[in-house]
């Protein structure tokens, strides 16, 4: 099965309908929370504690960071010790909900990346998703170097930040549908997350969604995305 890419104005115009309460009814936090737990589950699939205790989790100031966030705190209940690095936080009472969550379960907020990407097992990058559009500039540019430089595993939510640096992930969580940047994706793994969509949602996008297994967040699409 071929998997439909979505461009980022149909992206935009399907996570606007989700949200709308005569439409699909879903609030931004509950579709942070899904795509956050999807992440955090796939990273298990790939990722075991036991190899890969100590994650870095950079999060930027919007959603994608917010499921970034959501995600540490996932994975702190599964077993990991992660640490949270957010080079310019927003200040939106969500965001500071999610990080007092963080804080209540005592992960880390660190501000020396450098000296973090030498203590850590793997990376999970969570600055921009697909709205972004720009230049990237500091403190993010320092932090998509690293992206690009470090010999550790990374892990891209949704869509590696700064595609145009041409930075390649090892793993990629597509949420709701893989966006069309993700055909250039080249790293080992690629998930898909989000197990939210209704059926008529699907057919009116044509998103061509893969089954889900057992109760599962997440499905491997490695394979259907290469095709």
């Amino acid at each position: 099965m071929a998997l439909k890419h979505l461009t980022q104005k149909v992206a935009q115009e399907l996570d606007k309908e989700l949200m709308t309460a005569t439409q699909g009814g879903f609030s931004v936090d509950q579709l942070m929370e899904l795509a956050g737990l999807s992440v955090a589950q796939a990273i298990t699939k790939v990722y075991q504690n036991s190899t890969h205790p100590r994650l870095l989790i950079c999060c930027g100031p919007g959603n994608n960071g917010g499921d970034g966030l959501v995600a540490a705190r996932h994975l702190t209940h599964f077993g990991y010790n992660p640490a949270i690095y957010c080079p310019k936080p927003s200040k939106k009472d969500l965001f500071n909900n999610l990080i007092t969550q963080c804080k209540n379960l005592n992960i880390p907020f660190i501000e020396d990346l450098e000296a973090q990407v030498q203590n850590s097992d793997l990376i999970v990058d969570a600055i921009f998703g697909f709205s972004f559009a720009g230049e990237v500039r500091d403190p993010f540019k320092q932090v998509i170097q690293i992206f690009s430089s470090t010999k550790l595993p990374v892990v891209a939510v949704d869509i590696p930040s700064g595609w145009q640096s041409e930075y390649q992930p090892e793993m990629l969580v597509s949420l709701t549908a893989p966006k069309l940047a993700a055909k250039r994706f080249r790293g080992k793994y690629h998930y898909l997350g989000g197990r939210f969509i209704p059926k008529d949602f699907a057919e009116k996008y044509g998103l061509k969604l893969p089954q889900y297994p057992g109760t599962d967040q997440c499905v491997d699409i490695t394979n259907l995305s290469n095709l």
